[in-house]
């Protein structure tokens, strides 16, 4: 399987970094990872919302760039469903097995997500009803990928 993950931004501090490194690495036995980074956007302070709203329009055209057709495209967004790390695992093994080739997890930018991308992610991943840097949020994701796999396989790996 490919998982893709496009996400909105570049991971500028070196122990964020070096986290995605290793869950890249580690998942590199499991899957064909991919991981895309689109251009961010600047957002003045005191922003409108109309400013707002065209920023992650940019940013959401960027990433639906990335996606093609046939991909199954997972958004994570607050107002998702929110999963524990067995389900997770259950549904990333569950579309393998339905014939899902390609997924693409996508991160927005410090804003979200654009209606458009929202529309076109066939699920709404919540990790909580609580913001995080969007690079936090890559490193969060790659682990419970990686922790999705060592379920599926029962391998033992830290709770």
């Amino acid at each position: 399987m490919k998982i893709t993950i496009v996400a909105v931004g570049k991971v500028k501090e070196k122990f964020y970094r070096s986290a995605v490194e290793e869950f890249e690495k580690r998942l590199s036995r499991y899957c064909r990872l991919e991981v895309t980074e689109v251009a961010d956007e600047q957002t003045p302070d005191g922003a409108s919302e109309a400013l707002e709203r065209q920023i992650k329009e940019k940013e959401g055209q960027r990433i639906l760039k990335q996606v093609r057709e046939g991909d199954w495209v997972c958004a994570l967004a607050i107002e998702g469903k929110m999963l524990d790390s067995v389900e997770l695992s259950r549904k990333i093994e569950e579309l393998g097995i339905g014939g899902e080739s390609h997924l693409v997890f996508v991160i927005g930018g410090s804003l979200g997500l654009s209606a458009q991308v929202l529309e076109r992610a066939d699920f709404l991943l919540s990790f909580s009803k609580m913001t995080f840097p969007h690079q936090l949020m890559r490193v969060i994701l790659l682990e419970q990928i990686y922790r999705s796999y060592r379920i599926m396989r029962k391998e033992p790996y830290h709770k």
